[in-house]
């Protein structure tokens, strides 16, 4: 071969190469802008789906911090009898019961969320075990101390539906 005969092959495969390795380009440009567009049809018809149950979820939740706000238990758990370790028992299992039964929604939550009526249960239940160890012999006066303990500060159930109010807030 002489020099003008390779010189001929550089002058046709060099525009060869410079324009698959364009297509090859551009094709695979297409494809991941494609691939793209799938993942957010797919994740749009996931948030479609999954958004009610989700917001089902947080209703649940907040409609659990009502329940085991202090001012509601109370009224709501009335003591079977003047013991006041069996009415603080009561309380508590009441709490307990009330979680568990809502136990489920923690997959539709965000985990900082799920940890904070978490923490929300877990104070509300140590106030009333703080209410208990006072010098009160009745279970009408640990409910009227339980109550007299919460009016002073904020409720963790207040707090705790706060955030989960400002987390659906930001779902929008």
């Amino acid at each position: 071969m002489t020099g003008e005969g390779i010189l001929q092959l550089f002058a046709y495969t060099i525009p060869t190469i410079i324009t698959g390795v364009i297509a090859f380009y551009f094709f695979r440009l297409h494809t991941n802008n494609e691939e793209g567009r799938r993942r957010f049809l797919l994740h749009k018809d996931t948030q479609q789906s999954t958004l009610p149950i989700r917001l089902q979820a947080y209703e649940r939740m907040a409609l659990f911090l009502e329940r085991i706000s202090i001012p509601s238990l109370v009224v709501r758990v009335a003591p079977k009898t003047s013991d006041k370790g069996a009415y603080e028992q009561l309380l508590i299992k009441t709490i307990e019961n009330e979680f568990e039964h809502n136990l489920s929604q923690q997959i539709y939550l965000s985990d900082e969320c799920w940890n904070v009526i978490k923490a929300a249960k877990s104070a509300t239940i140590q106030m009333i075990r703080k209410a208990g160890m006072s010098e009160t012999d009745s279970a009408d006066k640990l409910r009227e101390d339980v109550l007299t303990e919460t009016m002073d500060k904020s409720s963790p159930s207040a707090t705790a539906l706060a955030f989960v109010k400002k987390e659906i807030g930001e779902l929008w």
